[in-house]
């Protein structure tokens, strides 16, 4: 048992320590976001499951607070809504769900960022390329291979080098964590 809980921690930790190497990435797609807000724009969030649970998570960070008191900050997790969600996956099909709300909600200046830990989500591929027509600025959280999002034209990319899923979630709350961190300084007393 001691063995499994290690071997899970030094796992962790190289996942971490080689995501360092994604430091200037993350750093630009911090500015797209702070950028916006300081425009008056607002940013969209989805994905599924645990991806889903951190859309709400970076909301809450904006919309509240992270470390410091500032400004509520326009946030929106696009996997909050039941009837929305329900309605949208029996008219449209799940494929469609956040596509549907990026085109009621986006606009040009807008930061989309879509969080898909293979890089294969479906619901999330399509709303990034319905942030895209409408002229969002485009993030995306992806893991192993980037799968079909990460050839995605016009889309700043940032790439877990892991390909085991809760790995990559780890540090995808890290790299949210880490814009929530660089937004609370860019609103520090505003």
């Amino acid at each position: 048992m001691h063995e499994i809980v290690r071997e899970w921690f030094e796992e962790s930790i190289e996942a971490a320590q080689k995501s360092v190497t994604l430091s200037s990435v993350v750093t630009e797609a911090a500015a797209l976001m702070v950028n916006a807000l300081k425009s008056g724009r607002r940013i969209l969030v989805c994905g599924n499951g645990g991806s889903a649970a951190d859309s709400q998570h970076f909301a809450a960070e904006l919309i509240g607070r992270f470390e410091t008191e500032r400004v509520s900050l326009p946030c929106v997790a696009l996997t909050t809504d039941t009837s929305i969600l329900t309605s949208m996956s029996n008219d449209y099909g799940y494929d469609a769900v956040f596509a549907r709300q990026v085109s009621a909600l986006g606009a040009p200046g807008d930061v989309l960022v879509g969080i898909s830990t293979s890089g294969n989500s479906a619901s999330v591929e399509r709303a990034l390329v319905e942030g895209r027509s409408k002229g969002m600025s485009l993030v995306a959280l992806l893991g192993r291979d980037g799968g079909r999002i990460g050839k995605l034209d016009g889309v700043c990319r940032i790439l877990v080098p892991s390909s085991r899923t809760s790995v990559i979630q780890q540090v995808h709350i890290t790299i949210l964590h880490a814009w929530a961190r660089v937004i609370d300084e860019a609103f520090r007393g505003a």
